[in-house]
C-alpha cells in the first residue's frame, strides 16, 4: 500500500491496519523460523508496510497537535 493511499485513511483505521500488520508481520517471522516459509522476501516487504503505516500515523499526529 503505498503512503498517498494511507493518507485518505482516519487515524484509527491506520491504528487498526498497523495492529493487524504487526500480527501477520509475526507469524511470518515464526513461520520463517521453523522453515516453513515459501517466500521469505515476504517478511522484508510486510516490515515496510509497517513502517510506512507508522510513518503516516505519526505525520498525522504531528499535524493534529
Amino acid at each position: 500500500m503505498k503512503a498517498h493511499e494511507l493518507r485518505d485513511q482516519s487515524l484509527k483505521e491506520l491504528e487498526s491496519l498497523e495492529r493487524e500488520k504487526a500480527e501477520e508481520l509475526m507469524q511470518l517471522k515464526i513461520r520463517l523460523s521453523m522453515r516453513n516459509l515459501d517466500n521469505p522476501l515476504q517478511v522484508r516487504e510486510l516490515r515496510r508496510e509497517v513502517a510506512v503505516i507508522k510513518t503516516v500515523i505519526n505525520q498525522k499526529r504531528a499535524t493534529a497537535q
